[in-house]
């Protein structure tokens, strides 16, 4: 197993990690709606589940059984 022939120091390993930055996540504008979202991701709108302008579950529906 290889091992380091010296310890890198703790400001050479930092130097290497600067550039592991977050980047900021891409936001959408729903079509039908108009509100901003996670790109790829459906989202709740008025009690209404949305995802590519289309409803997926309308939870203000009164269900019963």
């Amino acid at each position: 197993m290889a091992h380091p022939k010296r310890k890198i120091s703790k400001s050479r390993r930092d130097k290497r990690r600067t550039h592991y930055k977050a980047a900021t996540p891409t936001l959408s504008k729903d079509p039908s709606t108009g509100e901003l979202h996670l790109y790829h991701r459906a989202h709740w709108h008025e009690g209404k589940l949305y995802y590519r302008g289309q409803v997926l579950i309308d939870s203000s529906e009164d269900v019963t059984d």
